[in-house]
């Protein structure tokens, strides 16, 4: 090796020499490093501070409901959703802005924040209960079609029972009876412990006073 070869002189001269020719960039080099750990490190204690104060806010909102103070639920939940915008709080507080409408009787209201949720949320669980409380509002507003278009936009097996009561009354909301049965069937057949509510849904069925079609049976040939 040729670095074996110099004395320890030379070596040191060499060094200084390289130091000369190269210590701007050695500099910038450590400049760069300190900044991009120090920025890193800030961005996690940032990132961090930041979520402590959207969840201290949403605890506000839900204590707010809990006192039935909608006026600042209704404060707290719009402030969360200009200073969270795209966060799982943000979600949240759609989500009970739309249920404040809701419980004040102004269910076209709640539509704008449903569909914000169902369309942008980042969570499919939270798209989902978005949809199917927007497909419900529709329905209570007279608009079944748009509920049934709200719901043909589903995709979860586990949310397949609910659905498919849902457009049941969409269709039953259209006097389409025989549709809305075999929705109903199609949601007791998906149900369990979790689903919709058998019983409701056996109710449902029976109300209609449509008849149940009978099994295929096929013959033993002899």
């Amino acid at each position: 090796m040729a670095d074996d070869l110099l004395t320890e002189e030379e070596q040191i001269e060499a060094a200084k020499i390289f130091v000369k020719e190269n210590g701007v960039w050695l500099v910038v080099s450590v400049v760069l490093g300190a900044a991009l750990v120090f920025g890193y490190r800030y961005y996690e204690s940032s990132h961090e501070e930041r979520a402590l104060k959207a969840a201290a806010e949403f605890g506000s909102m839900t204590a707010a409901i809990d006192k039935n103070d909608r006026n600042s639920a209704r404060r707290i939940a719009e402030g969360i959703i200009q200073s969270y915008a795209g966060s799982p709080y943000a979600d949240q507080a759609e989500l009970t802005l739309a249920r404040l409408f809701v419980d004040e009787g102004k269910i076209a209201d709640a539509a704008g924040p449903l569909t914000v949720v169902m369309t942008n949320s980042k969570d499919s669980e939270l798209r989902n209960i978005a949809r199917l409380r927007l497909a419900r509002i529709q329905i209570d507003l007279g608009k079944p079609d748009d509920a049934i278009q709200t719901l043909a936009g589903a995709d979860s097996a586990s949310f397949a029972a609910r659905f498919h009561e849902v457009r049941g009354d969409a269709l039953f909301a259209k006097k389409d009876l025989s549709g809305a049965s075999a929705e109903y069937r199609a949601a007791l057949a998906a149900s369990d412990a979790r689903g919709s509510d058998t019983a409701l849904l056996q109710l449902k069925i029976s109300d209609l006073g449509v008849a149940i079609p009978a099994p295929l049976v096929t013959k033993a040939v002899p």
